[in-house]
């Protein structure tokens, strides 16, 4: 009995019991957070203890007034990150896969035409075109030939293609700005998770450190009773 005592312990919070490695000590809470704590509960005091799942609410909701603070109303992305923090969830996301299975039949099409047109294979390809169409009507078709010099066919097809090449190119292009911005935001929410679950991290470290401290001086306690006894007079 007197075992299981010693190795569970008393939310201060919620007033449920805990075994003593998921509580956290009130020396090792932050102080702004234990300001926070303190407006819900005013009996805390340094001999408290608080649960995991308590200290992550108070974490949240700290996180929450702080950027409540700098910006003065929190965006969609910082909400998200909150409630993954809250809620041990990952943000991490393949954007490009995720955006290129809803991708239309058009936007297929733009974008393979895209990817060709910008190619060496396009430009080599219509270079040997170009080539090819000028010999033909200067030699080979001297006599009659289908479009003679100055190629004005030639002109108008040239015309017609970078006049249709344009807006396909254009509408691939405002696709990938539509993606980058998408990878843009999925870096920040995980960038700010990352540097609050950084913060929370050291405080983990300092409760591990002060959890072996207490294991040590527990030790040394045991080890100088041996030593008095040993010492004691048979």
């Amino acid at each position: 009995m007197s075992r299981n005592k010693s190795t569970n312990g008393v939310c201060a919070v919620c007033g449920k019991n805990f075994p003593t490695r998921e509580l956290i000590a009130a020396p090792l809470v932050r102080e702004n957070i234990t300001a926070e704590i303190r407006r819900d509960h005013p009996d805390w005091s340094d001999a408290a203890q608080i649960c995991r799942a308590d200290l992550a609410h108070y974490r949240a909701q700290h996180v929450h007034a702080l950027l409540l603070s700098e910006k003065g109303e929190l965006s969609t992305l910082e909400t998200e990150v909150l409630l993954s923090l809250q809620n041990h969830q990952t943000l991490a996301a393949d954007v490009d896969s995720e955006f290129d299975e809803k991708r239309t039949l058009g936007e297929r099409l733009a974008d393979q035409i895209a990817d060709f047109g910008g190619s060496w294979t396009f430009l080599i390809s219509f270079g040997l075109f170009i080539a090819v169409w000028i010999i033909i009507n200067s030699l080979v078709l001297y006599w009659r030939p289908i479009d003679p010099f100055p190629y004005i066919l030639l002109n108008l097809v040239l015309s017609c293609l970078a006049a249709v090449q344009a807006p396909v190119i254009m509408m691939s292009q405002n696709r990938q700005e539509v993606k980058d911005r998408l990878r843009a935001r999925n870096d920040y929410q995980v960038n700010l998770k990352a540097e609050l679950e950084i913060r929370h991290l050291h405080e983990k470290i300092d409760h591990l450190l002060s959890h072996q401290w207490e294991r040590m001086i527990e030790i040394q306690e045991v080890q100088l009773d041996l030593l008095n006894e040993l010492r004691r007079p048979k």
